[in-house]
């Protein structure tokens, strides 16, 4: 049998079907609406040059195509892809894409973008967390697109001051086929990190038209499995599924489509030993460093118990490396367009997510009476660092209850206590679009999402060797003599957006522009279960009305179990112009105001400090000049962001209780610019680069009074009964201060051979400067080598070899958090040099 291309083999030389019209939104509506080839005069659509689009549209948008996606390491997460567009920063966790890791745009945080999935939002609905280790396959991705600081008027989200990324899933081919990959890696780096291998395999089945009118489908599946990247225990088993089937409605544009994903995920946390205090302090210094045992002797043994003695506990099982991170996560989505009249367009885009995950450690259980449920804590020392205090949880068992099952109520006994979550996410995009003429265009859009986010921490048992019994612990929780599980969390919300939006878009000779006005109405409904004591939220879980009575009337300040209610609603207008001077070449303009509900960590800390945190703006402009052709894709563009009411964690070192503080006005300003050129059909070019200044206007609140050690090293003084850290003139956290990258690719014969290099520039550890991250250079080199070129009946099969992090630089990565004023925290090691090799094969 002739084997068929399931994937295309090479950048160089690609071209789109005539007259097809690409799409750059999320939503089928967006996807509709911006389509060029609906409207007269819009200049002259080309296709991609190095897999780089730049998209024709008064905002600054990038795209990268499935192929530069397929060209990087198979499995890998499409945030790392997304490196190589301007203004995007992400540090992996591992060099295989299944451990996460922190992602910006424009030094706005990953909590502050929206990235949607088909439309489906992915960002978590309680603190807008990004988990970009459960994206979808690439093999399956048609497209991913980066909006720089804007949305699109019918976003379902929350948090998009930042920008937004849009991922589209494929369309069922029309013929049938079967494609596979099969994947071997290891670490390759410096410093014997030993035999750390990493296996995937993954298939798709294309049904090819079943029926006369084009109903089609494939289904696809997945796994990967690898070892941990730098401690000598724990790895990643990741499975996922995809299905999705099309029907065409006539020949017209219209379609229904029904898609499912399941993604399932068992992997530990990523650690480091590596605590960052400022480049004298680093304690990676060598390439040997980044590879270690960790410090509770692993394999190990807990305290085994004796009957009639009072056991203790050791540090088996402690090491953050051993947390585990599990998460089953799944969609069911649809997207259907529907024509009307020859003038009126109606798209409907309805989904279902489901998550259950959870993340964490060990805790200390007691055995006794101390209370009657009640889980509470104390500071211990972190023996990898004396200075720093860790805040474990202890849970106490009412009644009396053998945890380790030695005959006796007397002892403590580490137990798996990890914060679980599990969501149901309901959500609805619909819009009705209206040809008023050939150049003149609105659209109606009504977007609905409601999560309901449910957060628990119930304790599990171990094993004598540490591992948890079962990795959700809420499967099999410990109970105490009533029955009742203690928790060290018990909570529960629902988020609810409710937005009506519009948009015009019309065309007046070489100018093209858009109006459009987003009224979001969100609202976010809380249950707080246990008692609150401090500004962020951290909470005491007891169990019983009279008990809680007591506990709150002996620790005045705390908050007892209640509700909340808060609404947030903001009108969100945009405005966008693009000039054609010539068919490629134009310019363009936006500007957009963006809104960021304060997630839910914030509104239930504001239980215990009685002020709703104000909801974050920012009003974002660009401008810039764009030249595209088939041979030339290149954009240049400035941008301003005004940011306002910056919300960022704050600690008072006298009351030692934790709140959120209003940063207030953040400027944000730079310029980002891309070029992609193909002079032959055998060699293409990309370079990109970006330059951020982020400037915090005010001086934070510190608390009540400033830390003695921070006064004399400079950064917060005293006045008028409060402490304040020397933020303003300071830039924010985390923000790099530019990136500059290129790729270039080359056909010799059967060979294709890419490589590209990024450089990313200094970051600071905390908001008042003084510590900063250096930069660092990562270089990735892809071979591909196309077997048709042997064997004609081979014509689209090749075998793939990535190597990434090909000098092996030694970094710093992603960080566990930014604060205003830390000296010091753990950091995340930059994934070492690795390499994969990859079969691809079809019929």
């Amino acid at each position: 049998m002739k084997l068929k291309y399931l994937l295309a083999t090479s950048v160089v030389g690609l071209t789109a079907a005539a007259g097809a019209a690409p799409a750059y939104a999320q939503s089928t509506g967006s996807v509709d609406f911006d389509e060029e080839n609906v409207l007269v005069v819009t200049g002259t659509r080309t296709t991609d040059v190095a897999g780089v689009e730049i998209p024709d549209s008064p905002k600054a948008k990038v795209q990268i195509g499935s192929e530069l996606i397929q060209r990087q390491a198979p499995g890998q997460t499409i945030n790392d892809t997304l490196n190589l567009v301007p203004g995007v920063s992400f540090q992996n966790d591992d060099p295989f894409g299944s451990l996460g890791g922190t992602f910006s745009i424009r030094g706005f945080s990953s909590d502050r973008i929206s990235q949607t999935f088909d439309g489906v939002p992915l960002n978590d609905s309680g603190n807008y967390a990004l988990y970009t280790n459960q994206m979808l396959d690439p093999e399956i991705i048609e497209y991913a697109t980066v909006s720089l600081g804007s949305t699109d008027v019918d976003s379902p989200t929350a948090a998009a001051a930042g920008g937004t990324i849009n991922i589209r899933s494929k369309t069922p081919d029309e013929e049938f086929g079967v494609m596979t990959s099969l994947t071997y890696g290891n670490i390759i780096a410096r410093g014997n990190p030993g035999d750390r291998p990493m296996y995937r395999g993954f298939v798709k089945v294309e049904t090819g038209n079943l029926t006369s009118g084009g109903l089609r489908a494939y289904v696809t599946a997945s796994r990967t499995e690898n070892d941990s990247v730098f401690s000598n225990y724990g790895g990643v088993d990741k499975q996922q599924y995809n299905a999705k089937i099309f029907q065409p409605l006539g020949d017209n544009g219209d379609f229904i489509a029904v898609a499912g994903h399941y993604n399932q995920n068992r992997n530990n946390f990523n650690g480091s030993p590596a605590f960052f205090g400022g480049a004298p302090g680093y304690s990676i210094q060598d390439p040997e460093d980044r590879f270690y045992e960790l410090y509770d002797g692993t394999p190990c043994t807990v305290v085994i118990g004796t009957t009639g003695v009072q056991d203790g506990y050791n540090s088996c099982g402690q090491p953050f490396e051993r947390r585990y991170n599990p998460s089953n996560t799944g969609n069911i989505r649809g997207t259907s367009r529907f024509t009307i009249t020859d003038a009126l367009t109606l798209t409907v885009d309805p989904s279902f997510q489901y998550v259950k995950a959870n993340g964490g450690g060990t805790s200390i259980g007691f055995e006794g009476l101390s209370a009657d449920g009640f889980t509470g804590g104390a500071y211990l020392t972190d023996p990898r660092n004396p200075q720093r205090a860790t805040r474990p949880t202890q849970y106490y068992y009412f009644g009396g209850v053998d945890l380790n099952n030695d005959g006796d109520t007397l002892d403590y006994v580490t137990i798996s206590s990890p914060s679980q979550t599990q969501t149901r996410r309901y959500g609805l995009i619909t819009n009705l679009i209206y040809d008023i003429s050939d150049t003149q265009r609105v659209r109606l859009a009504y977007t609905f999402d409601r999560a309901r986010h449910r957060q628990t921490g119930t304790a599990g048992a171990l094993l004598t060797n540490a591992e948890p019994v079962d990795v959700f612990a809420i499967n099999n929780p410990l109970l105490d003599a009533n029955g009742v599980a203690p928790q060290k969390r018990n909570r529960k919300s629902f988020a609810t957006l409710h937005q009506v939006s519009a948009e015009y878009r019309g065309e007046f000779g070489d100018l093209v522009a858009t109006l459009g006005l987003r009224a979001p109405f969100f609202s976010r409904d809380l249950d707080q279960y246990c008692v609150t004591t401090d500004g962020t939220g951290n909470v005491n879980c007891i169990n019983g009305d009279a008990a809680i009575a007591a506990y709150v009337a002996a620790n005045p300040g705390t908050v007892a179990p209640t509700s909340a209610d808060y609404k947030y609603d903001k009108l969100l207008p945009n405005v966008g112009l693009t000039y054609n001077f010539t068919p490629a070449f134009s310019v363009f303009a936006s500007y957009a105001m963006n809104l960021s509900v304060p997630g839910t960590d914030a509104l239930y800390g504001s239980i215990f400090t009685g002020v709703a945190p104000i909801a974050e703006t920012s009003d974002s402009f660009d401008a810039g000049l764009r030249f595209q052709s088939g041979t030339v894709q290149a954009q240049l563009s400035g941008w301003f962001n005004q940011y306002q009411n910056r919300l960022r964690e704050s600690y008072d070192e006298v009351t030692q209780t934790s709140t959120y503080v209003n940063l207030g006005k953040v400027n944000k300003y730079g310029v980002d610019g891309s070029i992609a050129w193909q002079p032959i059909r055998a060699l293409s070019i990309y370079a990109w680069g970006s330059y951020l200044v982020s400037d915090i206007k005010n001086d934070v609140i510190a608390g009540t009074s400033c830390d003695p050690d921070d006064v004399a090293d400079g950064f917060c003084y005293d006045q008028g009964g409060f402490g304040y850290f020397t933020t303003a003139g300071m830039r924010e956290a985390g923000a790099p201060e530019y990136t500059v990258g290129a790729r270039a690719q080359g056909n010799l014969g059967p060979v294709e051979i890419g490589f590209q290099v990024k450089r990313t520039g200094e970051r600071w550890l905390n908001d008042v400067n003084t510590v900063s991250l250096p930069a660092y250079t990562t270089a990735d080199a892809d071979v591909r080598v196309n077997l048709g070129y042997f064997d004609e009946d081979l014509d689209k099969a090749y075998f793939q070899v990535n190597v990434t992090n090909l000098f092996d630089e030694l970094y710093v990565g992603g960080t566990r958090g930014y604060d205003i004023a830390t000296t010091g925290d753990y950091v995340n090691i930059g994934p070492p040099r690795a390499i994969t090799a990859s079969l691809i094969w079809g019929f």
